[in-house]
């Protein structure tokens, strides 16, 4: 729906009332008159004709009824109404040429002439404004079409790259906290779940437990037989740790062949010895490689809190102290102990000044 000014508004009401004027006036050709009946019918009844008006004379003047005031919104035409007004316009040219054609010698043919005339004028200034009219409204429809097309390219645009940012953000953030040749977390992530675990004041702080992992017999593997082998073993021995805990809990490679395990919601020590085993199984079963058979043991310190540490630097101080332990006895795994395990503290606090 668009609006006419009030001058095309104008015009187009003036074309309705000489059409009616012309349709009631006699002609001595009975088909001009039927004509013009259907030129004052279809006029009429259009959408955008939301008032009648009374014939006041030759001259023209229209005057809306008293009861139907014309409203301000007379003069808006649907898209839908262009071809009936143009089809009124151009009957309106027929039945002014037949009007002077069919007039007799005796009327007056300078009035007849003139009248004709001045309708003719008014259809083509009617023509002409509905024809701009038109070229405007299609001009301003292929303008929002053309708008509308480029924002919906441009959001389109928008959510593929907000969408690829998302993943490449996702990405770097998990190269930043896994490791790069097991996807397990890293040491950094790893310090975050544990010190996550023990600021959680839902869950007993004498449940957590840490493991720290060292596997014996990897350095000559790796030195015989290449980094290759030495990391297709890591990572297997990355999957049989994953598969041997619980879901919930964390399994991480702190650095080459080192791993961690945060454990929690066990009640006793023998529940912990009973898993350690069940590790140290799991790691030391023989790992084959293409033509190679492989095998490896693990050597596992474990640190309980708070007997043994109630800050994440601590528990995996402690439970890297027992490791060193259970690896120098060769007892696969051992718990911390503060009077047996200080050695080990003091060896690295040598190496570390």
């Amino acid at each position: 729906m668009f609006r006419l000014a009030p001058a095309h508004a104008s015009v187009a009401v003036n074309l309705t009332h000489t059409a009616r004027t012309m349709a009631n006036s006699v002609s001595p050709f009975p088909e001009l008159k039927s004509r013009c009946m259907e030129a004052r019918s279809a006029a009429v009844d259009r959408p955008w004709a939301h008032a009648q008006f009374d014939d006041v004379g030759v001259a023209g003047r229209v005057t809306p009824l008293a009861r139907e005031p014309l409203p301000p919104q007379a003069s808006d035409v649907a898209i839908e109404d262009w071809d009936a007004l143009f089809c009124a316009v151009k009957e309106r040219l027929r039945l002014s040429v037949g009007d002077h054609l069919g007039a007799t010698p005796g009327s007056q043919p300078q009035e007849t002439a003139d009248r004709v005339r001045t309708s003719v004028l008014e259809c083509v200034e009617a023509l002409d404004q509905l024809h701009k009219t038109q070229q405007q409204e299609l001009s301003r429809r292929q303008r929002l079409e053309l708008e509308i097309f480029d924002t919906r390219t441009a959001l389109v645009q928008s959510r593929a790259e907000l969408a690829g940012t998302q993943v490449q953000e996702k990405r770097a953030r998990h190269l930043a906290q896994h490791d790069s040749l097991t996807s397990l977390p890293n040491r950094g992530l790893f310090g975050e779940r544990l010190n996550q675990a023990l600021a959680d004041a839902n869950r007993p702080r004498q449940s957590l437990a840490v493991l720290y992992l060292d596997l014996d017999g990897f350095k000559p593997v790796n030195d015989t037989y290449g980094h290759a082998i030495g990391d297709e073993l890591l990572q297997i021995v990355a999957g049989r740790l994953t598969q041997t805990l619980r879901c919930e809990d964390v399994v991480s490679r702190l650095g080459g062949d080192e791993f961690a395990c945060l454990l929690w919601d066990f009640p006793n020590q023998e529940q912990l010895r009973h898993l350690a085993c069940k590790l140290f199984d799991a790691v030391s079963a023989p790992v084959k490689i293409g033509p190679l058979k492989l095998t490896v043991r693990p050597s596992i310190g474990i640190a309980i809190c708070p007997a043994d540490g109630a800050t994440a630097e601590s528990l995996l101080k402690n439970a890297d102290a027992a490791m060193y332990r259970a690896k120098r006895q060769q007892i696969g795994h051992a718990f911390y102990e503060a009077s047996a395990d200080a050695w080990a503290h003091e060896v690295e606090e040598l190496s570390n000044s």
